[in-house]
Protein backbone atom coordinates (compact mmCIF):
# COMPACT_ATOMS: atom_id res chain seq x y z
CA UNK A 1 0.00 0.00 0.00
CA UNK A 2 1.35 3.31 -0.92
CA UNK A 3 1.96 5.44 1.94
CA UNK A 4 2.64 9.53 1.26
CA UNK A 5 2.61 12.70 3.24
CA UNK A 6 0.22 15.55 2.29
CA UNK A 7 3.11 17.80 0.77
CA UNK A 8 2.89 15.22 -1.92
CA UNK A 9 -1.09 14.74 -1.87
CA UNK A 10 -1.75 17.41 -4.49
CA UNK A 11 0.45 16.58 -7.16
CA UNK A 12 -0.66 12.92 -6.70
CA UNK A 13 -3.84 14.10 -6.60
CA UNK A 14 -3.76 16.13 -9.90
CA UNK A 15 -1.82 13.27 -11.86
CA UNK A 16 -4.21 10.16 -11.20
CA UNK A 17 -4.53 8.66 -14.61
CA UNK A 18 -8.18 9.69 -15.35
CA UNK A 19 -9.74 6.48 -17.61
CA UNK A 20 -10.57 7.42 -20.97
CA UNK A 21 -13.97 6.72 -21.99
CA UNK A 22 -14.41 3.16 -23.19
CA UNK A 23 -15.49 3.46 -26.92
CA UNK A 24 -15.91 0.30 -27.38
CA UNK A 25 -18.42 -0.31 -24.82
CA UNK A 26 -20.05 3.01 -25.51
CA UNK A 27 -20.58 1.90 -29.11
CA UNK A 28 -22.04 -1.41 -28.24
CA UNK A 29 -24.54 0.36 -25.77
CA UNK A 30 -25.61 2.44 -28.39
CA UNK A 31 -26.36 -0.29 -30.65
CA UNK A 32 -28.01 -1.97 -28.03
CA UNK A 33 -30.27 0.94 -27.27
CA UNK A 34 -31.05 1.75 -30.95
CA UNK A 35 -32.27 -2.10 -31.15
CA UNK A 36 -34.50 -1.87 -28.20
CA UNK A 37 -36.35 1.71 -29.45
CA UNK A 38 -37.09 -0.29 -32.66
CA UNK A 39 -37.57 -3.73 -32.14
CA UNK A 40 -39.08 -3.44 -28.47
CA UNK A 41 -39.08 -6.89 -27.02
CA UNK A 42 -37.75 -8.95 -29.60
CA UNK A 43 -34.52 -7.13 -29.04
CA UNK A 44 -34.54 -7.48 -25.53
CA UNK A 45 -34.82 -11.13 -25.95
CA UNK A 46 -32.32 -11.30 -28.69
CA UNK A 47 -29.55 -9.42 -26.13
CA UNK A 48 -30.69 -11.64 -23.18
CA UNK A 49 -29.88 -14.72 -25.37
CA UNK A 50 -26.41 -13.37 -25.98
CA UNK A 51 -25.86 -11.51 -22.42
CA UNK A 52 -27.93 -13.24 -19.85
CA UNK A 53 -28.30 -16.85 -18.37
CA UNK A 54 -31.42 -17.23 -20.65
CA UNK A 55 -34.24 -15.55 -22.55
CA UNK A 56 -37.47 -15.74 -20.99
CA UNK A 57 -40.40 -15.20 -23.70
CA UNK A 58 -42.52 -13.62 -20.65
CA UNK A 59 -40.75 -10.61 -19.17
CA UNK A 60 -42.95 -9.29 -16.47
CA UNK A 61 -42.81 -11.73 -13.45
CA UNK A 62 -45.85 -12.56 -11.67
CA UNK A 63 -45.77 -10.99 -8.24
CA UNK A 64 -46.63 -14.49 -6.57
CA UNK A 65 -43.36 -15.44 -7.10
CA UNK A 66 -42.26 -13.02 -5.03
CA UNK A 67 -43.80 -14.78 -2.34
CA UNK A 68 -42.42 -17.96 -3.40
CA UNK A 69 -39.10 -16.39 -2.77
CA UNK A 70 -39.64 -15.25 0.38
CA UNK A 71 -41.37 -18.87 1.62
CA UNK A 72 -38.14 -19.97 0.20
CA UNK A 73 -36.11 -17.80 1.92
CA UNK A 74 -37.83 -17.85 5.12
CA UNK A 75 -37.66 -21.76 5.02
CA UNK A 76 -33.79 -22.21 4.24
CA UNK A 77 -32.14 -18.89 6.02
CA UNK A 78 -34.77 -17.55 8.96
CA UNK A 79 -31.75 -15.34 10.20
CA UNK A 80 -31.11 -13.83 6.92
CA UNK A 81 -35.12 -13.35 6.45
CA UNK A 82 -34.75 -11.72 9.77
CA UNK A 83 -32.12 -9.13 9.02
CA UNK A 84 -33.30 -8.14 6.08
CA UNK A 85 -36.60 -7.17 7.54
CA UNK A 86 -34.92 -5.59 10.54
CA UNK A 87 -33.00 -3.48 7.86
CA UNK A 88 -36.12 -2.96 5.47
CA UNK A 89 -38.26 -1.58 8.76
CA UNK A 90 -35.03 1.08 9.03
CA UNK A 91 -34.48 2.10 5.63
CA UNK A 92 -38.61 2.70 5.33
CA UNK A 93 -38.73 4.92 8.97
CA UNK A 94 -35.30 6.88 7.37
CA UNK A 95 -37.12 7.84 4.02
CA UNK A 96 -40.33 8.93 5.97
CA UNK A 97 -38.38 10.77 8.31
CA UNK A 98 -36.45 12.52 5.21
CA UNK A 99 -40.07 12.82 3.32
CA UNK A 100 -41.15 15.10 6.53
CA UNK A 101 -39.05 17.48 5.11
CA UNK A 102 -40.69 18.41 1.77
CA UNK A 103 -43.58 20.38 2.31
CA UNK A 104 -46.05 22.05 0.13
CA UNK A 105 -45.97 25.63 1.45
CA UNK A 106 -47.89 29.21 -0.03
CA UNK A 107 -45.86 32.38 0.95
CA UNK A 108 -47.44 35.61 0.30
CA UNK A 109 -44.28 37.74 -0.80
CA UNK A 110 -46.45 41.12 -1.55
CA UNK A 111 -50.26 41.40 -1.06
CA UNK A 112 -51.95 39.50 -3.92
CA UNK A 113 -48.50 38.11 -4.99
CA UNK A 114 -48.64 33.92 -3.63
CA UNK A 115 -45.78 31.81 -4.33
CA UNK A 116 -45.96 28.73 -3.50
CA UNK A 117 -44.26 24.96 -3.86
CA UNK A 118 -45.99 21.75 -4.09
CA UNK A 119 -43.99 18.45 -3.85
CA UNK A 120 -44.93 15.78 -6.50
CA UNK A 121 -43.79 12.09 -6.68
CA UNK A 122 -42.61 11.01 -9.65
CA UNK A 123 -45.16 8.72 -11.64
CA UNK A 124 -43.22 5.98 -12.90
CA UNK A 125 -39.88 4.61 -11.72
CA UNK A 126 -37.81 1.53 -12.04
CA UNK A 127 -34.90 0.17 -9.91
CA UNK A 128 -32.17 -2.02 -11.66
CA UNK A 129 -29.94 -4.86 -9.61
CA UNK A 130 -27.72 -6.69 -11.00
CA UNK A 131 -26.78 -10.33 -10.56
CA UNK A 132 -23.31 -11.20 -10.51
CA UNK A 133 -20.89 -13.23 -8.67
CA UNK A 134 -23.51 -12.47 -5.67
CA UNK A 135 -27.38 -10.82 -5.68
CA UNK A 136 -27.45 -7.74 -4.28
CA UNK A 137 -30.71 -7.78 -2.57
CA UNK A 138 -29.39 -4.71 -0.41
CA UNK A 139 -29.55 -2.68 -3.47
CA UNK A 140 -33.62 -3.82 -3.91
CA UNK A 141 -34.22 -2.60 -0.75
CA UNK A 142 -32.28 0.54 -0.85
CA UNK A 143 -34.01 1.49 -4.10
CA UNK A 144 -37.79 0.42 -3.67
CA UNK A 145 -38.38 1.47 -0.15
CA UNK A 146 -37.50 5.11 -0.77
CA UNK A 147 -39.76 5.09 -3.87
CA UNK A 148 -42.34 3.39 -2.23
CA UNK A 149 -42.11 6.12 0.84
CA UNK A 150 -41.79 8.57 -1.72
CA UNK A 151 -45.09 7.92 -3.00
CA UNK A 152 -44.48 6.61 -6.63
CA UNK A 153 -47.38 5.58 -8.76
CA UNK A 154 -45.92 2.40 -10.33
CA UNK A 155 -42.64 1.13 -9.28
CA UNK A 156 -40.77 -1.50 -12.05
CA UNK A 157 -38.19 -3.63 -10.69
CA UNK A 158 -35.66 -5.13 -13.21
CA UNK A 159 -32.85 -7.78 -12.67
CA UNK A 160 -31.67 -10.21 -14.94
CA UNK A 161 -32.84 -13.51 -15.56
CA UNK A 162 -31.63 -16.97 -13.87
CA UNK A 163 -31.63 -20.42 -15.67
CA UNK A 164 -35.18 -21.07 -14.95
CA UNK A 165 -36.58 -17.15 -16.45
CA UNK A 166 -36.87 -15.60 -13.41
CA UNK A 167 -34.61 -13.19 -11.22
CA UNK A 168 -32.78 -14.38 -8.61
CA UNK A 169 -35.12 -16.00 -5.54
CA UNK A 170 -33.69 -13.67 -3.10
CA UNK A 171 -33.74 -10.77 -5.13
CA UNK A 172 -37.68 -11.59 -5.42
CA UNK A 173 -37.80 -12.30 -1.71
CA UNK A 174 -36.42 -9.33 -0.54
CA UNK A 175 -38.82 -6.89 -3.16
CA UNK A 176 -41.74 -8.58 -1.37
CA UNK A 177 -40.02 -7.43 2.21
CA UNK A 178 -39.50 -4.18 1.01
CA UNK A 179 -43.24 -4.01 0.00
CA UNK A 180 -44.65 -5.18 2.83
CA UNK A 181 -42.30 -3.31 5.05
CA UNK A 182 -43.75 0.03 3.37
CA UNK A 183 -47.61 -1.34 3.53
CA UNK A 184 -46.55 -1.75 7.59
CA UNK A 185 -45.30 1.88 7.74
CA UNK A 186 -48.43 3.40 6.28
CA UNK A 187 -46.97 3.57 1.97
CA UNK A 188 -50.06 1.33 0.61
CA UNK A 189 -49.83 3.27 -2.35
CA UNK A 190 -47.23 2.48 -4.97
CA UNK A 191 -48.27 -0.61 -7.33
CA UNK A 192 -44.79 -2.77 -8.06
CA UNK A 193 -43.83 -4.52 -11.27
CA UNK A 194 -41.06 -6.76 -11.81
CA UNK A 195 -38.99 -7.58 -14.58
CA UNK A 196 -36.82 -10.47 -15.56
CA UNK A 197 -34.48 -8.08 -18.02
CA UNK A 198 -30.54 -7.43 -17.82
CA UNK A 199 -28.23 -5.15 -18.75
CA UNK A 200 -27.97 -2.03 -20.97
CA UNK A 201 -30.93 -3.59 -22.83
CA UNK A 202 -33.06 -3.35 -19.86
CA UNK A 203 -32.46 0.46 -19.35
CA UNK A 204 -33.24 0.96 -22.99
CA UNK A 205 -36.48 -0.77 -22.46
CA UNK A 206 -37.56 1.09 -19.31
CA UNK A 207 -36.40 4.18 -21.05
CA UNK A 208 -38.25 4.22 -24.59
CA UNK A 209 -41.18 1.26 -23.14
CA UNK A 210 -41.63 -1.62 -25.41
CA UNK A 211 -44.29 -4.49 -25.63
CA UNK A 212 -44.14 -5.84 -22.17
CA UNK A 213 -41.92 -3.27 -20.24
CA UNK A 214 -43.71 0.43 -19.26
CA UNK A 215 -41.70 3.91 -20.27
CA UNK A 216 -40.82 5.33 -16.52
CA UNK A 217 -39.49 9.00 -15.50
CA UNK A 218 -36.47 7.83 -13.40
CA UNK A 219 -34.06 4.79 -13.43
CA UNK A 220 -32.10 3.98 -10.36
CA UNK A 221 -29.63 1.38 -9.15
CA UNK A 222 -26.38 -0.63 -9.70
CA UNK A 223 -24.63 -2.30 -12.61
CA UNK A 224 -21.67 -2.75 -14.95
CA UNK A 225 -19.92 -0.71 -17.22
CA UNK A 226 -22.32 -1.24 -19.83
CA UNK A 227 -25.56 -0.19 -17.61
CA UNK A 228 -23.87 3.02 -16.55
CA UNK A 229 -23.47 3.87 -20.75
CA UNK A 230 -26.53 2.70 -20.51
CA UNK A 231 -27.84 5.39 -18.12
CA UNK A 232 -25.63 8.10 -19.04
CA UNK A 233 -26.50 8.06 -22.82
CA UNK A 234 -30.34 8.06 -22.12
CA UNK A 235 -30.03 10.68 -19.36
CA UNK A 236 -32.66 13.35 -20.40
CA UNK A 237 -35.00 10.63 -21.91
CA UNK A 238 -35.11 9.72 -18.17
CA UNK A 239 -34.14 11.01 -15.31
CA UNK A 240 -31.37 8.93 -13.56
CA UNK A 241 -29.43 8.73 -9.81
CA UNK A 242 -25.79 9.24 -11.00
CA UNK A 243 -22.94 7.08 -13.04
CA UNK A 244 -21.35 5.11 -10.84
CA UNK A 245 -17.54 4.67 -10.42
CA UNK A 246 -15.29 2.42 -8.08
CA UNK A 247 -16.61 2.27 -4.76
CA UNK A 248 -14.61 4.23 -2.06
CA UNK A 249 -13.73 5.14 1.85
CA UNK A 250 -11.55 7.89 3.33
CA UNK A 251 -10.94 7.32 6.86
CA UNK A 252 -9.70 10.23 9.17
CA UNK A 253 -7.85 9.11 12.23
CA UNK A 254 -5.68 10.76 14.76
CA UNK A 255 -4.54 8.67 16.78
CA UNK A 256 -5.89 9.33 20.12
CA UNK A 257 -8.83 6.89 20.52
CA UNK A 258 -7.64 5.13 23.64
CA UNK A 259 -9.67 1.69 22.32
CA UNK A 260 -6.93 -0.92 22.09
CA UNK A 261 -8.59 -2.10 18.93
CA UNK A 262 -8.89 0.90 16.99
CA UNK A 263 -5.94 0.00 14.49
CA UNK A 264 -8.20 -3.37 13.87
CA UNK A 265 -11.36 -1.41 13.56
CA UNK A 266 -9.55 1.01 10.57
CA UNK A 267 -7.57 -2.01 9.00
CA UNK A 268 -11.22 -4.45 9.01
CA UNK A 269 -12.90 -0.65 7.84
CA UNK A 270 -10.49 -0.60 4.59
CA UNK A 271 -10.19 -4.35 3.76
CA UNK A 272 -13.96 -4.25 3.97
CA UNK A 273 -13.94 -0.78 1.44
CA UNK A 274 -11.40 -2.88 -0.85
CA UNK A 275 -13.55 -6.58 -0.95
CA UNK A 276 -15.98 -4.91 -3.80
CA UNK A 277 -13.60 -5.32 -6.36
CA UNK A 278 -10.01 -4.85 -7.48
CA UNK A 279 -10.74 -1.00 -8.57
CA UNK A 280 -12.16 -0.08 -4.88
CA UNK A 281 -10.50 2.53 -3.23
CA UNK A 282 -9.41 2.63 0.41
CA UNK A 283 -7.61 5.38 1.24
CA UNK A 284 -6.69 6.64 5.38
CA UNK A 285 -5.45 10.02 6.41
CA UNK A 286 -2.70 9.24 9.05
CA UNK A 287 -1.58 11.33 11.64
CA UNK A 288 1.89 10.04 11.83
CA UNK A 289 4.25 7.91 9.57
CA UNK A 290 4.27 5.43 12.51
CA UNK A 291 1.12 4.95 12.59
CA UNK A 292 0.22 4.48 8.93
CA UNK A 293 3.20 1.52 9.30
CA UNK A 294 1.25 -0.37 11.95
CA UNK A 295 -1.96 0.17 9.67
CA UNK A 296 -0.18 -1.63 6.90
CA UNK A 297 1.19 -4.32 9.33
CA UNK A 298 -2.05 -5.42 10.74
CA UNK A 299 -3.85 -4.48 7.33
CA UNK A 300 -1.65 -7.67 5.81
CA UNK A 301 -2.12 -9.68 8.92
CA UNK A 302 -6.16 -9.45 8.28
CA UNK A 303 -5.64 -10.14 4.76
CA UNK A 304 -4.29 -13.25 5.32
CA UNK A 305 -7.26 -14.53 6.95
CA UNK A 306 -9.08 -14.10 3.40
CA UNK A 307 -9.64 -16.80 1.16
CA UNK A 308 -8.03 -16.38 -2.04
CA UNK A 309 -10.80 -15.34 -4.21
CA UNK A 310 -11.45 -12.73 -2.22
CA UNK A 311 -10.27 -9.41 -4.32
CA UNK A 312 -9.29 -6.74 -1.22
CA UNK A 313 -5.61 -7.88 -1.59
CA UNK A 314 -5.03 -6.23 -5.25
CA UNK A 315 -7.38 -3.13 -4.30
CA UNK A 316 -5.08 -1.97 -1.47
CA UNK A 317 -2.19 -3.12 -3.48
CA UNK A 318 -3.17 -1.00 -6.85
CA UNK A 319 -5.30 1.96 -5.08
CA UNK A 320 -4.96 1.75 -1.21
CA UNK A 321 -3.73 4.99 -0.16
CA UNK A 322 -1.95 6.11 3.28
CA UNK A 323 -1.45 10.00 3.19
CA UNK A 324 0.35 11.82 6.20
CA UNK A 325 -1.23 15.03 7.74
CA UNK A 326 0.35 17.55 9.68
CA UNK A 327 -2.68 18.92 11.34
CA UNK A 328 -6.15 19.18 11.83
CA UNK A 329 -6.80 21.89 8.70
CA UNK A 330 -4.22 19.82 6.19
CA UNK A 331 -6.22 16.78 7.19
CA UNK A 332 -9.97 18.78 6.30
CA UNK A 333 -8.42 20.19 3.01
CA UNK A 334 -7.60 16.79 1.95
CA UNK A 335 -10.61 15.69 2.79
CA UNK A 336 -12.83 17.99 1.08
CA UNK A 337 -10.49 17.35 -2.05
CA UNK A 338 -10.91 13.37 -2.41
CA UNK A 339 -14.72 14.56 -1.82
CA UNK A 340 -15.26 10.44 -1.13
CA UNK A 341 -18.29 8.01 -0.94
CA UNK A 342 -17.85 6.84 2.26
CA UNK A 343 -16.47 9.06 4.95
CA UNK A 344 -15.93 7.90 8.31
CA UNK A 345 -14.36 9.33 11.54
CA UNK A 346 -12.00 7.29 14.20
CA UNK A 347 -10.85 10.34 16.61
CA UNK A 348 -11.82 11.99 19.58
CA UNK A 349 -13.87 15.20 19.56
CA UNK A 350 -15.65 13.71 16.58
CA UNK A 351 -17.92 16.85 16.44
CA UNK A 352 -15.45 19.06 16.17
CA UNK A 353 -14.56 17.97 12.60
CA UNK A 354 -17.86 17.79 11.65
CA UNK A 355 -18.89 21.26 10.64
CA UNK A 356 -15.06 21.23 8.55
CA UNK A 357 -16.07 18.09 6.53
CA UNK A 358 -18.21 19.85 3.46
CA UNK A 359 -17.35 17.32 0.86
CA UNK A 360 -18.87 13.26 1.31
CA UNK A 361 -21.66 11.10 0.53
CA UNK A 362 -22.61 9.73 4.15
CA UNK A 363 -20.20 10.52 6.87
CA UNK A 364 -19.69 7.80 9.47
CA UNK A 365 -18.78 9.39 12.88
CA UNK A 366 -17.24 7.29 16.02
CA UNK A 367 -15.75 4.01 16.55
CA UNK A 368 -18.64 2.16 16.27
CA UNK A 369 -19.97 3.78 12.83
CA UNK A 370 -19.19 0.85 11.00
CA UNK A 371 -19.07 1.77 6.88
CA UNK A 372 -20.78 -1.56 6.91
CA UNK A 373 -24.17 -0.46 8.68
CA UNK A 374 -24.44 2.28 5.67
CA UNK A 375 -24.02 -0.74 3.14
CA UNK A 376 -27.23 -2.73 4.87
CA UNK A 377 -29.32 -2.14 8.21
CA UNK A 378 -28.59 1.59 9.80
CA UNK A 379 -31.24 3.22 7.67
CA UNK A 380 -28.86 5.31 5.18
CA UNK A 381 -29.31 4.18 1.64
CA UNK A 382 -26.52 2.95 0.10
CA UNK A 383 -26.46 4.17 -2.88
CA UNK A 384 -24.13 7.49 -2.91
CA UNK A 385 -22.09 9.62 -5.24
CA UNK A 386 -18.37 8.06 -6.00
CA UNK A 387 -15.46 9.42 -7.96
CA UNK A 388 -15.26 12.58 -5.81
CA UNK A 389 -19.12 13.86 -7.36
CA UNK A 390 -20.10 14.09 -3.59
CA UNK A 391 -18.92 17.74 -4.62
CA UNK A 392 -22.21 18.35 -5.92
CA UNK A 393 -24.67 15.83 -5.27
CA UNK A 394 -25.97 13.31 -2.14
CA UNK A 395 -26.78 9.79 -1.91
CA UNK A 396 -30.02 8.18 -3.18
CA UNK A 397 -33.10 9.17 -1.21
CA UNK A 398 -36.73 9.62 -0.97
CA UNK A 399 -36.09 13.32 -2.86
CA UNK A 400 -34.46 11.16 -5.83
CA UNK A 401 -38.32 10.38 -6.72
CA UNK A 402 -40.17 13.72 -5.28
CA UNK A 403 -40.34 16.69 -7.68
CA UNK A 404 -40.31 19.85 -6.55
CA UNK A 405 -42.94 22.68 -8.02
CA UNK A 406 -43.54 26.02 -8.01
CA UNK A 407 -47.14 27.82 -7.90
CA UNK A 408 -48.01 31.42 -8.34
CA UNK A 409 -51.45 32.43 -7.51
CA UNK A 410 -52.10 36.71 -8.02
CA UNK A 411 -55.01 38.73 -6.91
CA UNK A 412 -55.51 42.44 -7.89
CA UNK A 413 -53.48 44.65 -5.11
CA UNK A 414 -50.70 47.13 -5.19
CA UNK A 415 -48.27 44.54 -4.41
CA UNK A 416 -49.23 42.22 -7.44
CA UNK A 417 -49.08 45.85 -9.66
CA UNK A 418 -45.52 46.55 -8.74
CA UNK A 419 -44.07 42.72 -9.57
CA UNK A 420 -46.27 43.18 -12.94
CA UNK A 421 -44.62 46.24 -14.00
CA UNK A 422 -41.20 45.57 -12.79
CA UNK A 423 -41.84 41.67 -15.31
CA UNK A 424 -43.05 44.43 -18.35
CA UNK A 425 -39.84 46.69 -17.97
CA UNK A 426 -37.60 43.31 -17.98
CA UNK A 427 -39.30 41.56 -20.66
CA UNK A 428 -39.53 45.48 -22.80
CA UNK A 429 -35.81 45.37 -21.93
CA UNK A 430 -34.95 41.64 -23.35
CA UNK A 431 -37.07 42.85 -26.59
CA UNK A 432 -39.50 40.29 -25.44
CA UNK A 433 -42.63 42.07 -27.29
CA UNK A 434 -45.26 39.23 -26.54
CA UNK A 435 -44.08 39.05 -22.99
CA UNK A 436 -44.23 42.67 -21.72
CA UNK A 437 -47.79 42.84 -23.86
CA UNK A 438 -48.65 39.36 -21.61
CA UNK A 439 -47.91 41.37 -18.51
CA UNK A 440 -49.57 44.62 -19.67
CA UNK A 441 -52.80 43.51 -20.21
CA UNK A 442 -52.78 42.41 -16.30
CA UNK A 443 -52.83 46.03 -15.48
CA UNK A 444 -54.41 46.97 -12.45
CA UNK A 445 -56.74 50.01 -12.74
Amino acid sequence: MKIIESKEFYSYWKNQILQDEDEKTEKTVKEIIYAVRESGDKAVREFAGKFDRSSPQKLEVELSELKLGFNELSEKEPELTDAIKLASNNICRFSLKQKEQYKNFEYEMEKGLICGQRVIPVEKTAIYVPCGRFPLFSSVLMGLIPAFCAGVEEVMLASPPLEDGLPDRKILAAAHIALEAARENGCKGSILRVFAVGGAQAIAALAYGTESLPRVDFIAGPGNKYVAAAKRLLYGQIGIDFIAGPSDILIIADGKCSVKNNMEIIAADMIAQAEHDPDACARLLAPSIEFAKLICTEIKKQLAELPDTSPAGISLEKNGLIIVYQNKEDAVRIANTIAPEHLELQTQDEDTWIPHLKNYGSLFIGRLSAETLGDYSAGLNHTLPTSGTSRFTGGLSVGNFLKITTTLRCSESSGFEKTRHAAQVLAEAEGLLAHAKSTELRTVK
